[in-house]
């Protein structure tokens, strides 16, 4: 079956200034968080693994997200045994490292810590499941992963990282594997990067451009997933290469006018993907909460008038929100770091 987001980003390399917008959904949590992953259900207590899953399948059956992003585990489970991709637009795509900044861990102290490339997964893994695979068994699995980089402004983790990063590409290219690539602000405490929060947006920008121009097309990501900083960053990133597709990250969950607000800000200055995980596995109804951010992105609503439609969604259902309206209705100063 066609994959929206093969369309879509057929139609941004015709048209860059197009209104079209890629949704993803970011179900890869157990790669960072642990127990604590699937987050928790309504009755306060932990989901399992197979709660979290099972909002996957109802997602990706909704079809209204373009990309389902995963863990290699997940994604062997439900998109090589169970085929749920098959006769669905929604593109499987499966976290292809875990830096250390991402090992989030109770107890531990590891996010705080230099980041350091790191990958539990194989593209082999990813592709199909086992290792060593026949180019036949490649075809199985999800074809797209996130590779995810983070750079402190020092030189020799920076240049690991470099390292690391152009050692996954050039295997990707070798195995026909597509990525889009992910970049953190810096993790380590503000003495040891030594910039200003204003520099920390063009800092990114700069080291974005800078090494991507050592990379052919063929070896190039898809598109950018980066913390949104505010208009004047992301208009610049979007301005310099409008062959580069900037997508935004969610960050923490916050509340629902958050959400919606930071998607039609991001793509008003330029983005045009916005990934979002946390949000939508804390809402209180995951499909109506997706459906709304859906209609956010194609300007069909504001962002206002979608919160007060999550919450008459939440009433017809019978479900208690979890703020008032008039909170929901708040916007707050979310974290754009992984750990928070």
């Amino acid at each position: 079956m066609e994959k929206t987001l093969d369309l879509k980003l057929a139609e941004l390399a015709r048209n860059p200034a197009s209104n079209t917008f890629i949704l993803a959904d970011a179900k890869d949590a157990d790669m960072a968080f642990g127990i604590a992953s699937p987050g928790h259900a309504a009755d306060g207590r932990l989901r399992s693994l197979s709660e979290f899953r099972e909002h996957i399948r109802e997602i990706v059956s909704q079809g209204i997200v373009d990309v389902m992003l995963m863990s290699a585990n997940t994604s062997e489970l439900l998109t090589i045994r169970e085929r749920l991709f098959d006769d669905s637009g929604v593109t499987p795509a499966a976290r292809a490292n875990d830096t250390t900044d991402i090992h989030l861990t109770r107890g531990g102290r590891y996010a705080s810590a230099p980041s350091r490339p790191f990958a539990t997964t194989t593209i082999d893994h990813i592709q199909a499941g086992k290792h060593p695979c026949s180019p036949e068994e490649r075809q199985l699995g999800a074809d797209l992963g996130l590779y995810s980089v983070t750079f402190n402004n020092d030189p020799e983790h920076d240049l690991a990282t470099l390292q690391a990063y152009k050692a996954f590409r050039i295997e990707a290219e070798e195995k026909r594997f597509r990525h889009f690539l992910e970049v953190f602000h810096p993790n380590v405490p503000p003495s040891e990067h030594r910039l200003s929060p204003e520099t920390i947006p063009f800092f990114v920008n700069d080291h974005v451009v800078r090494m991507l121009a050592g990379v052919p097309r063929a070896s190039r990501p898809l598109f950018l997933k980066i913390p949104y900083a505010g208009p004047k960053a992301m208009e610049e990133l979007c301005a310099y290469d409008p062959s580069l597709v900037v997508g935004v990250m969610g960050g923490s969950a916050g509340t629902t006018h958050d959400a919606f607000s930071l998607l039609d800000e991001a793509k008003r200055y330029g983005a045009r993907v916005a990934l979002f995980g946390r949000k939508i596995n804390s809402a209180e109804d995951q499909l109506s909460f997706v459906r709304l951010l859906r209609s956010v992105a194609d300007g069909e609503i504001v962002p206002a008038e979608a919160v007060k439609a999550y919450h008459g969604a939440l009433q017809a259902q019978g479900i208690a929100p979890l703020r008032s309206l008039d909170q929901d209705m708040e916007i707050t100063s979310t974290s754009i770091s992984y750990a928070r």
